[in-house]
């Protein structure tokens, strides 16, 4: 009984808070023409152009330009090396093989960021390693400390299939990177260059976090689940994580993984004609800048209440004061 009080509060107080996040306002959709593989899991802002990855698609990214509101979808293809050994467990490796013959993309990319240098980098979660695609030469995997994926399960994370590594940042230098872990648990990593390794130096995990949450009330059938994260962006120091389920964006301290603040984007997202028939939400590209967020959907090939079966970005004002202001 006293378990059951204090879930009941936890929820109670997560309710709370969810009425309190300031609502973002959707400026713009767009949906997506030419992924092959549809299935939209990553945005990235590169070379003066936006950036997708599908995580259908091994051999590809996509680089997309505005025809009339209509995104068309242009691939820079490539040949990615063998995966380097990850330390995850014989289970969930083969697990995701055999998913990959059912659903297509053996490397499972689920995020793409890009540096300084216009160097783009794509994460792959059913291989937990991150594969740098150059502006100039092949493609090659990050020779990443296998410390990293040992401590992220011994916090809890990396645990589950399909519940791995899910968005990716990296600084403008090029030197550190950021790394979500899905959910159960969900968490933050950070690992930075040494010469040609990356490695943890004090600790790779910044936040590993556990519980469930509940959906926004916007969302049929409101129900608690996983906490999770979707995406990563880095703007002005900071991150940002897509909070998927929780259909809010939050500034986080890039440090230590701490929430700064956060925004809703349910009512926007959740009006009756952009629903989905699916009882999670489908978030899960996420770019900002000056002006406003990206927010891509991966809708599983499914139809949205209006018929639109294509990917989708909207386009978010930046709230009011900026990304910085305070609350």
């Amino acid at each position: 009984m006293r378990s059951l009080c204090a879930v009941l509060l936890t929820l109670l107080s997560v309710s709370t808070l969810a009425s309190e996040w300031p609502e973002l306002t959707l400026t713009a959709e767009h949906p997506i023409d030419g992924m092959r593989g549809g299935n939209l899991s990553g945005l990235a802002q590169c070379l003066g152009a936006l950036w997708g990855v599908s995580d259908r698609d091994d051999d590809r990214v996509y680089r997309f330009e505005q025809h009339d509101g209509v995104w068309q979808s242009e691939a820079l293809t490539f040949t990615a090396p063998p995966p380097p050994e990850s330390g995850l467990p014989w289970g969930l490796k083969s697990r995701n093989w055999a998913a990959s013959y059912i659903r297509g993309g053996e490397l499972d990319f689920e995020g793409i960021a890009c540096d300084g240098a216009e160097n783009l980098y794509v994460v792959s979660e059913a291989h937990a390693g991150v594969l740098q695609l150059p502006l100039q030469g092949e493609p090659d995997w990050l020779r990443i400390d296998p410390a990293m994926v040992r401590q992220a399960r011994a916090s809890g994370m990396l645990l589950h299939f399909n519940a791995l590594f899910e968005g990716l940042a990296i600084n403008p230098a090029g030197d550190r990177l950021w790394l979500a872990a899905e959910r159960e648990r969900r968490g933050l990593i950070s690992i930075q260059r040494q010469q040609s390794l990356w490695t943890c130096g004090v600790s790779c995990v910044l936040l590993s976090e556990a519980g469930l949450e509940m959906q926004p009330p916007q969302m049929p059938n409101a129900r608690a689940v996983s906490r999770d994260f979707a995406d990563l962006a880095l703007f002005e120091g900071k991150l940002f994580t897509l909070e998927r389920n929780a259909y809010r964006i939050c500034r986080r301290d890039a440090d230590s993984g701490a929430v700064e603040r956060c925004w809703s984007f349910a009512a926007e997202a959740l009006v009756e004609s952009r629903r989905y028939d699916q009882p999670y939400g489908l978030a899960e590209a996420l770019v900002i800048d000056k002006d406003g967020a990206w927010i891509g959907l991966d809708n599983n090939n499914g139809r949205r209440a209006d018929g639109e079966t294509r990917p989708i970005v909207w386009r978010f004002a930046a709230p009011a004061g900026g990304w910085s202001a305070k609350p």
